[in-house]
């Protein structure tokens, strides 16, 4: 009896499970713009096809803009990621992203992170202010701001200076051998440098060589983050098992390192308030407090328990892996596109004589900067700021993703009017795609122009959301490579800052010369080829591969040459 109502519910339970399926490949996400799905794997079949056609190990973002030409540019599009993963709406223009990005009465903070973001929790940790949400995220905001307000910034360019001196020594080096080396790689290590002193106060030695004191910290950070390729943006964590093994065995190692750090600081700053209570007793004026990022998140705490260790610890994280890629990243493309583009080369160098003075020396430069009038000369740079800033605007380092739990009703409309209910999806705003929005940026939309943004009020400024209307030359949600809203980037001055005093010591000494994919084109006699742009022709094309964040592919080949 029981074995044949068994065969009897079969078909039954065959003809739902197919009517289910048929209904979320085919109607639930129906009148969104969306490539034809596959009723077994969505639109996964149809992305590995456009993955294979792409360049080899191209990030991911490169083959949703491909898509987006294909569906004729809609403003938003689905992918259907399932089984592997979550359902994906890509948003690719700037209108859409910010109805993501600022708060409403259903998300007070903006609309919560990304499940997807739990992919990283290696690299950040499970405490990160990345994964919070809500109030929690908002305390914790709140506690680290003071360690990236502007006016603390400009108090570090000492230390900014120390470090790229060093990097420095190292272009120096290659300059006088010849040889070819990655320059990714060097502007990591020097931003590695800097966010290290300035979060913990610490001197990671990353510009080091590893056979020559390269501290151990920084060899397992990098084996760590070599795990991470383009097929993550693909495919989850569990597919790899053994990949995620190894990784959760790293970070482990890492964790240890930075609890023996936290520990020793904290037993540092017990005795510091106690020197400054005995000298505030005594009628002394002690020293301000520090504000580096480890000191913040210890304040005020007179004993270190677990929970504020692993808290401690993996904002840490988050900081030393967001503060050095992509200030490191920026770096390596600025001085690639200065490379192949000599009338902006021109201009920065002649707006570095106006500021700095004829003498190119980075000693010269450097002595400059950590006069009193320093921080007024770092605010003397607009030509550099809109470069900053353009290479940002088509190299973006990262997106951001979100996601509306289902039935909350997190509803977007379009320019023309229509609406859709995100629930459920993950909400992919694709800074590549909005940033190159033919419609805001015209025919030089995917071009090098720097001059676009000379006037604009908001460059190089976390602050420049508060007063939206004032000397905008393009749409506020346009350029958001640091992200908007409550929760943008709160690194983003320290990022811009430090971007201008590298260049300041290193642009009007030395010229980079691309090697292998991106180098330039050259006529029989040897010299580079102008095109009709201003700008010197390449072969082949250089372009972003995804490391967590996005890279160049070859890691920047360069060789350079300094100037007599």
């Amino acid at each position: 009896m029981v074995a044949n109502l068994v065969l009897l519910a079969l078909p039954l339970l065959a003809t739902y499970l197919a009517a289910t399926l048929w209904h979320r490949r085919f109607r639930q996400w129906a009148n969104f713009p969306q490539l034809k799905p596959s009723l077994l794997w969505g639109h996964l079949q149809v992305i590995h096809e456009y993955t294979l056609r792409a360049k080899p190990k191209i990030h991911i973002d490169a083959v949703f803009a491909q898509i987006a030409k294909d569906l004729g540019s809609p403003p938003l599009m689905y992918l259907d990621l399932r089984p592997v993963s979550y359902p994906m709406v890509v948003i690719n223009s700037h209108e859409i992203a910010e109805q993501v990005s600022r708060v409403s009465k259903l998300f007070p903070w903006r609309t919560p992170k990304s499940p997807t973001m739990w992919d990283l929790v290696r690299v950040i940790g499970p405490e990160s202010i990345l994964l919070r949400q809500s109030e929690d995220w908002k305390q914790l905001r709140k506690r680290f701001n003071p360690g990236f307000a502007p006016q603390h910034l400009m108090t570090l360019l000492g230390c900014i200076c120390d470090k790229t001196m060093i990097f420095v020594d190292q272009l120096e080096r290659y300059a006088r051998s010849g040889r070819e080396f990655p320059l990714n790689k060097l502007t990591i290590n020097l931003t590695f440098d800097i966010i290290g002193a300035i979060t913990m106060d610490v001197d990671f030695d990353a510009q080091q060589s590893e056979s020559s004191g390269q501290g151990e910290f920084i060899k397992l950070y990098d084996r760590l983050l070599n795990m991470y390729g383009t097929e993550d943006s693909r495919f989850p964590w569990w597919m790899y098992p053994r990949r995620e093994w190894r990784r959760y065995k790293l970070s482990k190692q890492i964790d240890r390192r930075l609890e023996d750090m936290i520990r020793q600081k904290h037993a540092e700053q017990q005795q510091q308030q106690q020197q400054r209570k005995q000298q505030q007793e005594g009628g002394e004026a002690g020293k301000g407090k520090p504000r580096d990022i480890l000191s913040l998140s210890l304040q005020g705490s007179s004993e270190l328990s677990r929970e504020l260790l692993a808290e401690t610890r993996d904002q840490l994280k988050t900081f030393l892996f967001a503060g050095h890629d992509t200030t490191g990243i920026l770096l390596a493309w600025l001085f690639y596109e200065l490379s192949r583009s000599p009338h902006v080369l021109k201009a920065v160098r002649g707006e570095l004589d106006a500021v700095f003075g004829p003498d190119p020396d980075p000693g010269a430069v450097r002595e400059k900067l950590m006069a009193p009038n320093g921080e007024e000369l770092i605010n003397k740079m607009p030509y550099i700021n809109s470069v900053i800033k353009e290479v940002l605007r088509l190299r973006p380092p990262a997106g951001t993703a979100r996601m509306a739990p289902p039935g909350t009703g997190f509803t977007v409309r379009t320019p023309d009017g229509q609406s859709f209910c995100l629930d459920g999806a993950i909400i992919y705003n694709c800074a590549t795609i909005i940033q190159r929005d033919g419609t805001v940026y015209g025919d030089t939309a995917d071009d090098f122009v720097p001059e676009r943004w000379l006037g604009d009020k908001s460059i190089g400024s976390a602050d420049a959301e508060q007063n939206e209307a004032a000397g905008r030359k393009f749409p506020p949600g346009a350029w958001r490579p640091f992200e908007r809203g409550p929760r943008n980037c709160i690194g983003q001055d320290l990022a811009t800052i430090e971007a201008r005093v590298i260049v300041a010591l290193v642009a009007r000494r030395y010229d980079f010369v691309k090697v292998g994919l991106g180098e330039l084109d050259l006529e029989e006699a040897g010299r580079p080829i102008l095109d009709e742009k201003g700008q010197y022709k390449t072969k082949p094309e250089l372009y972003n591969t995804q490391q967590v964040t996005a890279k160049p592919v070859d890691g920047m080949m360069m060789k350079v040459r300094r100037l007599a």
